[in-house]
Formats: C-alpha cells, structure tokens, sequence
C-alpha cells in the first residue's frame, strides 16, 4: 500500500465509525430526495443504490481510495489493451469483441479489427445453416439438437446465457450442455436424443482441458456406435486454436472456430465460445448482446467515477468487504431465467479476485474476493433468506429484477416484481421489537403471547441492498448486466493490486487429480506417495468397489 492508499483507507474507517449508528431508516428520513441521489442511469437500466449505508462524503472517500489505487491510469492501460495479465504476458481485451463499430483495433501493436469480424462471421454463417436446417447428420437428416461440451467459461457463460435468453431462441433447435467429468453428466444429456440429429460443439482452446476431452470421447463413441466411424465429421464442431488436434478427432477445418490468448476463459463468451449462444437465438440477436456490452464499455470509460455504474458497485462492495469486514456477497435475480446467472459471476469473481497475493508477488494486505452466492428469487424467499433477514451475519444483496415480462404472464410479473420490492424494503426497515409486539396485539394476542413472540419476530433491519431494474430482459440488456459486472471486478483489482485475469489457483488439484488418475483406475496400485487421508480415502473406496 502506497501511503496515499493507506490514508485514503484510514479516513473510510473513521468515516464507518462516525456513521455507524446512522440507519438505513434515518438515512431515508433525513433525506427525501435519497434515492435520486443515490441512483444512475443507463438508458434504461437503473442502478438503485440508495439502501445502502452510505452518504456523499462516503463516495467522495471511496473514489479518494480508488484514485489512490491508480485506479484510472490502471483502467486506461486495460482498456488500450496493453499486457495487464502480467503474470501471462496478454492484454485482457475482451471489450474487443463487442466493439462493433469504430476504427483499429490494437492489440499487441497488431489491428484485431479484421480477424475478429472474419470469425464472428463465420460462426454467424455457420449459425444460419443449423438454423436453417440445412446443416445434415450422416444418415441426411437435419441437425435438431446442439450439445455444447465445455467446462468453466467455456460453459458458464453460454449455458447460463442460452437459458436466459430463451425466448429468442426460434429456430426450433434444442440447446444442452454438459461439463461436469461425471458420467451421469453426458449420460443424463444425450438421454433422448437421436445420434442421427445431434451435433457437438466442443469448447476447449488447447484441445487437451480433461473434463472436456474426456465428455468428447464419450460423445464421438455415441456417435461411431450409431452411426458408424466415418459419423463424427458432421456430428462435431470445435471451439479451439489446436487445429491439428481437432483434426485427428475428426472435427472438418471448416467446422473449427477459434479465438485469441487476450481473451481469457470467463470472459470468453463474447468470442466464438458463444457459438451455442448465436445457434440458439441468431447472430442478430447475438449482436445486440455484444451492443449492450459495448454500452457499458463507453459508460465505463467516459462516466465520472462517482456516476459510474460498475466503478460504483466495486466500491460499494470494498466498502463492505474491506472497512465492514463482510465477507460474502450475494446475487439474486428475480427472473427464473437468469438461475444460472448467480453461478456464472461466481467464477467471474472469484476466479478473477481470489487472490492472496499482488501483481508483484507481494502478500495481499487486505481481504479480497468475497464469496458470491444466489439462487432466483421468490424461491431464494423460502431457503435462506431467513439467514438475511434474521441472521448474525450481514450479507450484501444485488437485486435484479425487469419491469416487463417477456414470454411469461404479467400478473405471475407482478407478484414477482412485488417480492423483490418487498424484500429490498424489509432488510432495510426491519421490524422493532415494539412493532412486533403491536402488530401481536393488533392480532388479539395476550400480553403473555406478546412477551414470548415479539423477539422471534423482530428484524434487525439496516441490510444493504442494490437493485439493478430495467425493461426487460432482452439480448442487449444481458449484455449490459454482463459487462456491469466484468468492469466491477476489474475495477476491485485495481484497487486491491492483483490480477483478474490470471486462475493459478486452479492447476494445482488438476495436476493432483492427474497423478491420482491412474492409482484410482487400479486397484492393486501402491498408496505410498500418498498422504494418509487421500490413501485411507482411496483404500476405503477399492473396498466398497470390491464388494459389487
């Protein structure tokens, strides 16, 4: 920490002391014009800031504490694409690929512009045929079915935006996806499936990842064993850069779509990975999504720091996680078709800011990352927001919620919108043990009810929350929510010193579990290299294997 940072972070402790005792409930009445002020705009996306514990010098000391970062000069290097993984030696630039109008684009002192809309073309061409129906199995009937194979951002980001934008999938196609190595994964998949009809896109840029090699193997066996050996070569497409690999698998060059090593992993839907995306709703469609990303780029970029968006939700979320110590954040969409939305910005944070060290090797000298969870709501309602409301813990909330239903009934949407509405106002207000004890008298409850009820229904109240509202939930506005929450996460690197865009963290069990492979496969193979606990574990399961 330079000393401007750590004095910037000096005054928000001060600062959460000084208001500490000032709820969420004064705050509103202190102020009548609260929400407009602590609220933005994107056309129409609207960022609702205003239930949380913050006031204006909050913010002001917030952006001190980013620019002492060097938050901006940081951003204006990320966003001119120069190597900010620099631990890989890569730029990060996958705003490039939701640039779709404009000049050069540069990266590496190379002009991308070209290479990127030559592929985004030829994914759209190739889109179109299956669309069509023009695109054949071996037996010479169209492809129905699309089984996207993938795991990490090669599947969270499709699977997660196929389903949400499933109104706008109208070619008559069915979308699936597998990524897990467990066999009932694939087998669960392909259960009704006709071979005949069914495509596979496998999404693995080195053409090696062992989860998805392994599901592909499986899916090509499908295949032959239905079809024949010739089958594959109109059974399967890949998403790759290891063009020789594919080959030998049996994938035609023409069916091979690739793209570039800026573009990491969960931020890689934007590129030829969405390719099951762009089958399933169209490339038209597909280009609003990477409109709506460009929106937020611009806003990111030209916004003041104080009425930026995602520079706003990062540093309400340092607040919460660095001076309030709060250590988990959570993510609830009011929309059943974002399920999987909650699940995709959990790896898009913590894979990105679970870092314990800084750019430079250094131990961190804060918390960073905080755990994301979610499920949808209303079903959240009946699970854990027990915790939220009544808890020990004080969990951060982001609402998100659309003021139109697309393909569902507006009564059904206006229950739900009331729910979400509902339950943003009731972590903020809570309930006093006194308006518990009369709203039990109200109910005709005897005082010796009264006395025994009213702390079972008191809410503590003074939760904070954040509501992001908008239209509707349509390709572009997805799009928006998507790069909203890219920006915060890179915004909160900046401010924490680390990088985003590197995952060290996960080779080390990958290159355990590929030691472990073959002494699990057998079972006479010795356990004496192992620790005790994993030897005693793989020693227990030949037992129970040996009894079948």
């Amino acid at each position: 920490m330079t000393p401007s940072f750590r004095e910037a972070l000096a005054r928000l402790e001060a600062h959460r002391h000084a208001i500490a005792h000032r709820t969420l409930r004064a705050l509103f009445a202190q102020d009548a014009r609260r929400f407009e002020t602590f609220s933005v705009r994107l056309d129409d996306l609207l960022f609702d800031f205003s239930k949380q514990p913050v006031t204006d010098v909050t913010i002001a000391h917030l952006t001190e504490l980013a620019e002492a970062a060097g938050f901006e000069g940081k951003r204006a290097r990320f966003l001119a694409g120069e190597p900010v993984n620099n631990t890989e030696g890569r730029a990060a630039m996958h705003m490039a690929l939701r640039a779709l109008h404009g000049g050069p684009l540069s990266i590496g002192g190379a002009d991308m512009r070209a290479a990127i809309e030559a592929e985004r073309a030829k994914c759209a061409a190739f889109a179109e045929t299956l669309r069509a129906g023009r695109a054949l199995g071996a037996g010479g009937r169209p492809i129905r079915n699309v089984v996207n194979i993938g795991i990490g951002g090669s599947d969270l980001g499709p699977a997660m935006a196929t389903r949400a934008l499933a109104p706008f999938a109208t070619s008559g196609l069915v979308s699936r996806f597998v990524s897990n190595v467990d066999g009932a994964d694939i087998a669960d998949t392909l259960r009704g499936l006709d071979p005949g009809e069914t495509l596979f896109v496998v999404s693995s840029k080195t053409f090696t990842t062992l989860e998805t090699m392994t599901n592909a193997r499986s899916a090509r066996a499908w295949i032959v064993a239905a079809l024949g050996e010739g089958a594959p070569s109109a059974h399967f497409a890949a998403v790759s850069t290891n063009l020789s690999a594919c080959a030998a698998f049996g994938v035609p060059a023409d069916r091979v779509f690739g793209f570039w090593d800026w573009v990491g992993g969960r931020y890689s839907m934007w590129s030829s990975i969405g390719l099951p995306l762009i089958i399933a709703i169209g490339p038209q469609h597909f280009a609003d999504f990477l409109a709506g990303g460009q929106d937020v780029d611009a806003h990111f970029r030209d916004a003041p720091l104080d009425r930026n968006i995602p520079v706003l939700m990062a540093l309400i979320g340092v607040w919460h996680r660095n001076v309030w110590g709060r250590a988990t954040h959570a993510v609830i969409p009011y929309d059943q078709r974002l399920a999987r939305f909650p699940a995709y910005l959990q790896q898009l944070d913590m894979e990105s800011n679970g870092k314990s060290v800084t750019r430079e090797g250094a131990p961190v000298a804060m918390a960073t990352a905080p755990v994301v969870w979610g499920e949808p709501g209303t079903n959240g309602q009946h699970a854990f927001f027990q915790l939220l409301h009544q808890g020990t813990e004080v969990a951060p909330v982001d609402f998100l919620i659309a003021a139109e239903p697309i393909a569902a009934d507006p009564h059904h949407h206006d229950l739900l919108v009331a729910n979400c509405l509902a339950q943003s106002a009731a972590l903020m207000t809570g309930r006093t043990q006194e308006e518990a004890a009369a709203a039990l008298r109200a109910q005709g409850a005897s005082e010796a009810e009264v006395a025994r009820l009213a702390p079972h229904k008191t809410f503590p109240g003074d939760r904070p929350s954040s509501t992001l509202l908008y239209r509707r939930l349509d390709p572009r506005t997805l799009g928006r929510l998507v790069a909203l929450y890219e920006h915060k996460v890179f915004t909160q690197a900046a401010i924490w010193d680390i990088n985003a865009f590197d995952q060290w963290g996960v080779e080390l069990g990958k290159e355990l579990a590929t030691r472990l492979q073959p002494i699990v496969a057998s079972p006479t193979a010795s356990t004496d290299a192992l620790d005790g606990s994993t030897a005693g574990l793989v020693a227990a399961r030949r037992a129970l294997t040996a009894q079948r």
